[in-house]
């Protein structure tokens, strides 16, 4: 009678022994927006970096809007296109990865228009958030909302650059040509990541910029928020040239290639 007792003893400590397998939760969907006569075609490169870290197809979204509206209209389809993903995916949030003044529309949208709850985090790649230089040289209503000192931007920075209960990030390079100063794009109370020397577009391409990215939406990093006056002085680093010189250099970019400036 002992024998079967012994056993079963045996089986219970192996089996409180073996190690616990659990499944790792799957990664949030990831909506990416575009910038001003921008596309969802731009999105490939960094998309086919995230299939090939374990994101799936229906975890990845990009589409392409009409850039010629308002931020606020944009905001909205980003509020709809949210909904859209989280019905279909049976998610509970998601990520959103922008890139020029697709930043300033999500954050739009985060701000004004999100439920809470609905985005874990939102990233800027290259993205104007206090301004940039060159929208003096386009009309468009969301282009002119891009200019420093604008309405819009004066409301959508106003109290709270960060709102809600999103992680925020930014990636900036100091030779960006599209947003002047670069440092514009820094924000109190997000992570503010300054990259090496790349253009505006190659913010899109490059592998350290996509690294971050990734393990930023993907929480492998607990990053530290940094304090208000450590974004400021980032944001002033590149305005010691004065207003006429970024609108010089603006001015040679846009000649040199007026289609791609965002």
């Amino acid at each position: 009678m002992t024998r079967p007792f012994a056993v079963l003893a045996l089986a219970a400590l192996a089996s409180r022994a073996a190690p616990e397998t659990r499944t790792p939760p799957a990664p949030d969907p990831i909506l990416f927006v575009h910038g001003w006569q921008g596309s969802a075609a731009q999105w490939r490169p960094l998309m086919a970096r995230f299939r090939s870290d374990g994101w799936g197809d229906r975890q990845l979204f990009a589409w392409t809007f009409d850039d010629r509206e308002s931020n606020a209209a944009i905001a909205a389809r980003i509020s709809a296109r949210v909904d859209q993903i989280l019905a279909a995916t049976g998610a509970s949030r998601v990520d959103v990865v922008t890139h020029s003044m697709g930043s300033l529309s999500a954050r739009y949208y985060l701000k004004n228009l999100a439920r809470p709850g609905r985005v874990d985090a939102w990233v800027s790649l290259g993205g104007p958030n206090h301004g940039t230089q060159a929208a003096w040289l386009c009309f468009s209503p969301a282009c002119r909302e891009m200019r420093p000192g604008s309405p819009f931007l004066a409301a959508l920075n106003r109290r709270d650059e960060t709102p809600g209960g999103a992680r925020y990030a930014t990636w900036w390079s100091p030779c960006d040509e599209a947003v002047q100063p670069a440092a514009s794009a820094a924000l109190d109370g997000a992570e503010n990541h300054q990259t090496r020397c790349l253009s505006h577009l190659q913010l899109l391409t490059d592998s350290a910029v996509y690294r971050g990215v990734r393990d930023f939406v993907s929480g492998r990093v607990l990053l530290v928020r940094k304090s208000r006056a450590s974004a400021e002085r980032q944001r002033h680093l590149t305005q010691r040239r004065g207003d006429a010189e970024a609108r010089r250099a603006a001015t040679l970019t846009y000649r040199g290639s007026a289609v791609t400036l965002w």
